[in-house]
């Protein structure tokens, strides 16, 4: 046998080490994931959101901004009054609610994917900063996330709005840099932890350099908090961008986004109950899903919490 042919004979070895070892740990990862049943329900839900945001195109029966002029505050199809043609009713001008619910699941996780995206870039950069070099870096870094913190989350991105101006894309903007502080900080926490452990001290020693020793050596070791605390960003981030929406600071009208939809829907709220109740049920079903997989990723993502 030649030594080219021992060599790869190694290397499929080494391969098939790693793919099993990467099977084992995905094993054990749905395994504490699965125990909670919770999780598990939720994770149906948060998957059965994503496909009606993808396909909501599809399965629509109606056009979301299309106006029904015979059909203004038509209530859902079990009331007196009620259309198999409007299964949830429609609003106070004539659009079908099942139709904007829909095409409202899209708004609300593309806001949650772009603000959670956006904080988390900027929140693990800057907390490995801080970690890393520490000193005067560190003090003014955590000093000025502590102003951040120091407002409540929606005043800061009211304020913030208020600043670049009412509009959706503003609102995302806002929401990302309110929560960014969090990812700062636990990011920064990580790192202080990971960097004077020994696999560091010997990538030092190898002369690998500043980058490399963040983003290639301590960041993969600080992963997990920061997955479960993007999960629970996810739930804040869809809620703040329904209250801006709710006072008029978010995605605009006719925009089928749920807190928009609240707040068109105030003044009938004791008249038409369905305006009201359908938006409020979707964010309050998205956001305790979302919430329900984080409580799972934390069981089976951090090693305390991990049972026998």
């Amino acid at each position: 046998m030649t030594d080219t042919q021992t060599k790869n004979i190694d290397q499929t070895v080494v391969k098939a080490e790693v793919r099993n070892a990467q099977l084992q740990m995905l094993n054990e990862f749905w395994h504490y994931f699965s125990a909670n049943k919770g999780a598990v329900i939720g994770l149906v839900i948060v998957g059965f959101m994503v496909f009606v945001a993808a396909f909501a195109p599809w399965l629509a029966p109606h056009d979301a901004g299309h106006q029904y002029r015979d059909a203004f505050l038509m209530p859902p199809v079990w009331e007196t009054g009620g259309s198999w043609k409007f299964i949830l009713g429609t609003d106070a001008v004539g659009r079908d609610m099942l139709s904007r619910l829909i095409h409202g699941s899209r708004f609300s996780l593309f806001i949650g994917v772009i603000v959670v995206s956006i904080s988390l870039t900027g929140g693990i950069i800057i907390g490995l900063v801080a970690g890393y070099f520490r000193g005067w870096v560190d003090t003014i870094i955590m000093r000025i996330m502590d102003i951040i913190l120091a407002f409540p989350s929606l005043l800061m991105a009211l304020v913030l709005v208020a600043i670049l101006g009412p509009g959706l894309v503003n609102a995302m903007i806002a929401i990302a840099i309110v929560l960014q502080p969090h990812f700062a900080r636990l990011t920064r926490a990580a790192v202080m932890s990971e960097a004077n452990r020994e696999y560091v001290t010997s990538a030092k020693v190898a002369g690998a350099g500043h980058m490399r020793l963040m983003f290639k050596t301590i960041l993969p070791n600080c992963l997990a908090p920061l997955i479960v605390q993007a999960t629970l960003s996810f739930s804040t981030a869809i809620l703040d961008a329904a209250a801006l929406g709710f006072l008029g600071m978010g995605a605009q009208p006719p925009t089928p986004e749920w807190g928009t939809m609240l707040a068109e829907a105030r003044e009938f709220v004791l008249r038409a109950w369905w305006v009201v109740t359908f938006p409020g049920i979707a964010i309050l079903v998205t956001v305790l899903a979302i919430n329900l997989v984080g409580d799972g990723l934390r069981d089976a993502l951090d090693p305390k919490l991990k049972r026998s």
